[in-house]
């Protein structure tokens, strides 16, 4: 496997937090400690707009599949509703008062999640946009959400250690996998939905099985935090984020580690903290607080 990079793409002046690929190919949004969400172009690497203006730094961004909606979830807890058809900010979700973590959707339900370190997760209709349920998941933050791939269960990860299981139908508690020492920053379901991935500030990688919830394998996957673990969209791989300036591309059948792109490898990577990371077919895009985005080719 090799690893190259394309491009960089600069202009952030504070760390960035979020990065999101648009629904609409060859264009990714990204958002941080900034005073606006901004577009870029993927056909030709380059800077395109502020989106809009925002009060207080985007930690998640969401471009659900199907609808023409992006949503950006603030530090004040609000959630900002951009409609690309109207090219405007039609909706301002407040429920959550306090940093907003993740944000995620389910199309089956129609229904949008927002992760918030209230402790709680807020479920909102995509038709009306109004509250629909208040899910108590924590007495500490969520700080991230993973649905299964077949919308039947949703998984939280939380500043507790926990990762919490919920019935999606109808938000109902299931079980806690516990095992983590530190707070969970990430979760992702494998495509086939064998597996719930798990990083969290203890730099651990934890497999569960996903029907069973039992632990399959854990790997010290890094030397700090993993802020992120993402499969790649056809492929059989993932990619984890660290706060340890390097990016680790794994087996999703036997986690073994294929690659590290790091400056300690000779690669021109972060030299700070990698937040946030996207695929774009056999590009792998990747962000974090040196304010760049990195966009690497990937030859497997």
């Amino acid at each position: 496997m090799h690893a190259i990079k394309i491009a960089e793409l600069t202009g952030h002046s504070n760390p960035i937090f979020s990065l999101e690929l648009s629904q609409k190919p060859g264009i990714l949004f990204t958002g941080g400690n900034d005073k606006g969400l901004v577009e870029w172009s993927l056909a030709d690497n380059t800077f395109i707009k502020v989106m809009f203006p925002v009060p207080t730094s985007i930690y998640a961004i969401h471009c659900p599949v199907g609808y023409p909606l992006m949503f950006a979830g603030l530090r004040s807890g609000e959630v900002l509703v951009f409609d690309f058809i109207e090219q405007k900010i039609t909706h301002r979700l407040r429920k959550h008062i306090k940093p907003v973590f993740d944000i995620k959707s389910s199309s089956k339900k129609d229904e949008l999640l927002v992760a918030s370190e209230d402790g709680t997760v807020t479920v909102w209709s995509f038709k009306t946009m109004e509250l629909l349920h208040t899910v108590n998941v924590s007495h500490d933050t969520v700080r991230c959400i993973a649905i299964d791939p077949s919308e039947q269960r949703v998984a939280f990860g939380c500043r507790d250690n926990r990762i919490r299981i919920f019935d999606l139908n109808d938000y109902s508690f299931i079980t806690d996998l516990e095992g983590h020492t530190m707070a969970v920053f990430s979760l992702q379901y494998s495509p086939d939905g064998q597996y719930l991935m798990s990083g969290s500030r203890d730099a651990q990688l934890k497999i569960w099985d996903a029907k069973t919830y039992s632990l399959v394998k854990n790997i010290p996957a890094h030397m700090f935090a993993i802020n992120h673990i993402l499969f790649h969209p056809n492929r059989p791989y993932f990619a984890t984020a660290s706060m340890d300036k390097s990016i680790k591309i794994w087996a999703a059948d036997d986690f073994k580690l294929y690659k590290i792109i790091s400056r300690e490898k000779g690669y021109p990577a972060h030299v700070l903290s990698v937040n946030k990371l996207a695929w774009d077919s056999d590009h792998l895009l990747s962000t974090g607080d040196d304010k760049t985005i990195k966009i690497w080719g990937i030859e497997f």
